[in-house]
């Protein structure tokens, strides 16, 4: 039997990168449907399964949910197109609430396969996760025939269970909150698994929108995979979430882990990369003993269905599938005229290739907006009189999503799909009420980006791979510095790891020294309001300003009122100069352009690597 997996789609359903206004063979599902229906064929038993996210993730997600809606028998477009590819059942990510509960119900009403989900319930119940009303399914028994070696074709239950991370309810706080509930990924498995089989299940499939992650097991886990292969009774492990590849050679080097063979606590696993960039597959030899079926043999693997090519091209693998291309058409054709609409003009280019070298105009223009809208909603309020403080990160900064994912809106016209660019998420807009001493520790935060620098290295490598840059904030309106020769204080998952260390230095207002009494408030986003990222000083408790607009919007009006906008180029923090010491930071070829304006950062280009990054030489 064929397991086939896709993950984190993020409505990646053509290859068309929406920000960029051109065909991108590197993306979505049409392309990864050629390959499933070729390796399907390959096989005589197969079933295809996808982990979530797949609701939100671009301009046409937005453009379906915000923009046209979903009217009653309407099929969204990837439930269409995944009804098309004929999946067998799916689970949801996190993101997929984005758009509220109803909208997402609305959407999963039309697909033709089972969704299920065994942690997120309306209402816990007493006796345990058994008994919790749940928003969805917690499990499907599907029953196949098996077309067996000898000839004969006998019937096989497989139960699939779905599971996503518990923190949604945080996350997504304003579309959930005394709407939904959610239990711990590890705790609603180890009910419902035994569940399963007492159902009469031969196989367990579980599709789990979680990470790798820590070994041990720690209650309302987030990335939860190697705890959760620890449950009795799990035949396959399909996992998503963090947009990595499982099996592969850099998978985390963890007991448990078997990066080679693709197992996790000896259970055959798969991560299938995000946006339709790979299939995962796992293939299990059964034998059925005249009573029931035995797992004998399994293998795992991630197959991409793009190809890197030397110039950094990308050759898709297989021919996209018609039906898929065909099912978001008309979709496609009316979010291109959302996205093509004039919303203002740009003096500078705004981009993001140097956001994590003190060079943001993204974040600066972002700052702007969210300050602007914050201070408009709590006038006269009893936070008015208080410093109105702004944070942002950049949300596309290479990383995972490759020497292409960076913002770059050049000078001129800005359009709404500039706009999405700017602002990669559907968050709403949110304050916090901190202290002094609080938004210090905010910033300690996002200083773990880095790696520590020894005193008179030369090219060290500066960023942390394992933090994210959509969790390094930087807070418009206070100067600061980072000493990178102190090590972080908080490690990539917000955990105090060096409680004696500090690396934000010299922390001013308007050139004053900030009292760690001081009251602020600060301009953020839901995700971050609601303690999304583990940030000293946020949490629903302190949120003063509950925004329903999504921050996109604000962005865009903001830009529609001023017509033209400056794209700030100073920054407020810089790393603190350590003599003789140099690192290497890398960046998209495209950055190159930019370099002119960058003559205070000490920059020294090194070429392309095989990568596909640009490399430069970073002095300090």
């Amino acid at each position: 039997m064929r397991l086939m997996q896709t993950t984190d789609l993020h409505m990646n359903v053509l290859p068309y990168d929406y920000y960029a206004d051109r065909p991108a063979e590197k993306y979505g599902l049409a392309h990864a449907a050629g390959l499933i229906l070729r390796r399907r064929a390959e096989a005589e038993n197969a079933l295809l399964f996808d982990c979530g996210d797949m609701l939100q993730g671009n301009p046409l997600g937005d453009f379906v949910a915000l923009e046209r809606g979903l009217g009653a028998g309407e099929v969204h477009p990837i439930i269409a197109a995944m009804n098309s590819v004929g999946y067998d059942a799916a689970t949801v990510g996190n993101h997929d609430f984005n758009y509220g509960i109803d909208f997402l119900l609305a959407a999963l009403s039309g697909a033709r396969f089972p969704v299920v989900a065994a942690n997120v319930a309306r209402a816990l119940g007493k006796a345990g996760p058994l008994s919790d009303r749940l928003l969805l399914p917690a499990c499907t028994v599907l029953r196949r025939k098996l077309a067996c070696r000898d000839g004969a074709a006998r019937e096989i239950c497989i139960g699939v269970l779905g599971l996503t991370p518990p923190q949604i309810t945080a996350w997504d706080h304003r579309h959930l909150t005394g709407r939904i509930v959610t239990r711990d990924i590890v705790e609603a498995a180890a009910a419902w698994v035994p569940h399963l089989r007492a159902a009469g299940a031969d196989l367990v499939v579980v599709l789990a929108h979680t990470g790798i992650g820590a070994a041990d097991h720690l209650p309302g886990q987030e990335h939860a995979a190697l705890p959760l292969a620890r449950v009795a009774g799990i035949d396959a492990l399909l996992i998503g979430h963090s947009h990595l590849v499982f099996p592969a050679p850099e998978a985390p080097c963890l007991p448990g882990v078997d990066a080679a063979a693709g197992r996790l606590h000896g259970i055959p696993a798969v991560m299938a990369g995000a946006c339709g960039s790979h299939l995962g597959l796992i293939d299990l030899v059964l034998h059925h003993t005249g009573e029931r079926w035995q797992v004998c043999a399994a293998s795992a693997r991630a197959e991409p269905v793009f190809r890197q090519n030397p110039d950094h091209s990308v050759t898709p693998l297989a021919a996209p599938h018609p039906a898929v291309l065909a099912s978001a058409e008309a979709d496609h054709l009316a979010t291109l005229r959302y996205i093509r609409r004039p919303v203002g003009h740009s003096t500078a280019p705004i981009h993001s290739y140097f956001a994590l070298l003190a060079h943001d105009p993204v974040g600066k223009l972002v700052a702007d907006a969210q300050r602007w809208h914050v201070a408009t909603a709590l006038a006269g309020t009893e936070f008015a009189a208080l410093p109105l403080l702004s944070a942002t990160a950049p949300f596309k900064t290479g990383g995972r999503g490759g020497p292409g994912h960076f913002t770059d809106v050049p000078a001129g016209e800005v359009a709404m799909r500039n706009i999405a660019d700017l602002y990669h998420f559907p968050n709403t807009i949110r304050a916090v009420q901190i202290s002094g001493a609080e938004l210090r520790e905010w910033l300690e935060r996002s200083a773990g980006a880095f790696n520590r620098l020894l005193r008179g290295a030369e090219d060290q490598p500066l960023l942390d791979p394992e933090f994210p840059g959509y969790n390094f904030d930087v807070i418009d309106g206070v100067d600061f510095e980072i000493d990178l020769s102190e090590p972080a204080r908080y490690s990539p998952e917000g955990a105090l790891i060096a409680p004696q260390a500090h690396r934000v230095i010299g922390l001013r207002l308007g050139g004053v020294p900030i009292d760690p009494a001081q009251r602020f408030v600060i301009a953020t986003n839901n995700y971050r309001a609601s303690g999304g990222g583990g940030f000293p000083g946020t949490g629903p408790d302190r949120v003063v300003l509950e925004g329903a607009e999504p921050s996109r919007e604000i962005l865009r009006r903001f830009v529609a009122q001023q017509g033209t906008v400056h794209a700030r180029q100073d920054s407020g923090w810089r790393f603190h100069p350590l003599p003789g010491t140099s690192a290497l930071f890398e960046t998209g070829p495209a950055a190159e352009r930019y370099l002119p304006e960058l003559h205070h950062l000490r920059l020294e280009p090194l070429g392309i690597g095989n990568n596909g990054f640009a490399r430069y030489r970073v002095r300090f």
